[in-house]
């Protein structure tokens, strides 16, 4: 008996430190939608104020609208334009931002968010997805792809204008 009160108290223990060491969103992964200019998400830091680059990992989804469990919508104000393009392999929105209406830093150069860094996250229910927020210069761009080929991971120093080609006005 003792034995397996000893192990039940073990398997409880090892579930709590899991439970701790995971933070909930690296456990469940969000579909968010690019399926307009005014129908669509970007990922930004978890908290106001935060730094781009510094929260790539830990990047929370805000939305036009919110568009499922774990989206927020983004702050009034944040998105200044939106150009949607679509191809039969990826999606996207491109514009500018006021980055003040979620304090974030004119010298933030940003970063990227991508299916690598939010991981089990989907972007139209596709696999794989490219978003940079550049505070800097208050651009954003998050470009939803059927294959990895069509989003470029792991150019981020190149900026939106080179990784997701758009209009930017």
């Amino acid at each position: 008996m003792f034995r397996l009160f000893s192990a039940l108290v073990a398997i409880v223990a090892l579930f709590q430190l899991m439970c701790i060491a995971i933070p909930l969103d690296k456990r469940a992964g969000v579909n968010i939608e690019v399926t307009s200019a005014s129908n669509f998400c970007s990922y930004l830091p978890p908290k106001e104020g935060d730094n781009v680059g510094t929260t790539e990992n830990d990047g929370v989804p805000y939305c036009t609208s919110v568009q499922s469990a774990g989206t927020k919508q983004f702050p009034e104000g944040f998105i200044v334009s939106s150009h949607y393009q679509a191809t039969s392999t990826y999606k996207q929105v491109t514009g500018r931002i006021d980055r003040t209406k979620y304090k974030l830093s004119a010298s933030d150069g940003g970063g990227q968010y991508d299916n690598r860094n939010i991981v089990g996250s989907t972007c139209n229910g596709w696999k794989y997805f490219v978003n940079l927020v550049e505070p800097d210069v208050n651009i954003f761009c998050i470009r939803c792809c059927t294959t990895q080929a069509d989003c470029n991971l792991g150019l981020s120093t190149y900026g939106c204008q080179r990784i997701v080609p758009g209009i930017y006005t």
